[in-house]
């Protein structure tokens, strides 16, 4: 019998309607269930795999522990946008997604990120996106990920760009006033947007977009959409394992969908540091 120790978070979108435990069990599996927030309990516990049930801010913590553990990882999508989810094409569905994960063989090797030492799997952005998650907050039941897109709207109308620096492998990328600076490993955030990353190549992402007018604010939500912005002039990228962005004392970050504080900070990648269960 697998046995699974399942990280389950009901705040996130659906959680609280779906019994993720359950839905394991009733395809086979022996379940421990713990809170996101009991994650170091979790670690105790032995099992053949780790699942996590909850939304993108999730799943650091839980791909962590699955690479502690060496065992695969298995993710069962109930948050409102699921990007990494989406990147990854595992089921929306969550009845499947526990289906993959009892069921599952196949697995992908895949590289977790680090903010100061926080664990991420998408992407870390200061500029617009944390404004445009707390514009989105309070209409998620509402509008589901739509809502993603209208915080973005919102954001683009009343945010003011961030003074930032950045660095990649010591070599300057971008100095100056950027609308968003994005530091990816999977690339997917906001319910549907994505700049070019590989979450296997060993590699992080990072992206400068550099503040012009508000006006083109749209040519540069187009680009983001349609997965093309680092084509568009004025945006500066780059790729290596490590990158430093220097901003000011308390800016807000976006980080898988979480709001954090913070300053000077410090990414790097741990590559090939966990499989996540794919097929």
């Amino acid at each position: 019998m697998l046995r699974i120790t399942l990280l389950a978070n009901p705040g996130s979108g659906k959680g609280e309607e779906f019994d993720a435990a359950s839905a394991l069990r009733a395809r086979g599996a022996a379940v421990r269930a713990f809170a996101i927030d009991e994650h170091e309990a979790a670690a105790e516990v032995e099992a053949d795999r780790v699942a996590v049930a909850g939304g993108d801010g999730s799943i650091g913590c839980a791909a962590e522990l699955a690479a502690r553990a060496g065992v695969p990882l298995a993710v069962i999508p109930v948050g409102t946008a699921n990007d990494f989810a989406r990147a990854l094409d595992i089921p929306s569905d969550p009845v499947d997604a526990c289906r993959l994960a009892v069921e599952g063989r196949s697995t992908r090797r895949l590289d977790l990120g680090r903010m100061d030492g926080r664990a991420f799997v998408n992407v870390a952005s200061a500029g617009l996106p944390p404004v445009a998650a707390r514009e989105a907050r309070g209409l998620k039941k509402a509008l589901g990920p739509l809502a993603y897109a209208v915080g973005a709207l919102r954001a683009g109308l009343v945010a003011e760009p961030v003074v930032a620096r950045v660095r990649c492998d010591g070599e300057e990328l971008f100095s100056g006033s950027a609308w968003q600076v994005t530091v990816a490993c999977s690339g997917a955030f906001g319910a549907g947007a994505s700049v070019d990353a590989d979450p296997g190549d060993g590699m992080l992402d990072a992206v400068a977009i550099e503040a012009t007018s508000r006006a083109a604010l749209v040519s540069r939500a187009y680009g983001l959409r349609a997965g093309r912005i680092e084509s568009q002039r004025g945006v500066r990228t780059c790729r290596g394992p490590r990158v430093g962005v220097e901003v000011g004392p308390g800016t807000q970050f976006n980080v898988d969908g979480e709001l954090v504080d913070a300053g000077d900070t410090r990414f790097w990648v741990e590559p090939a540091a966990f499989e996540v269960v794919t097929g």
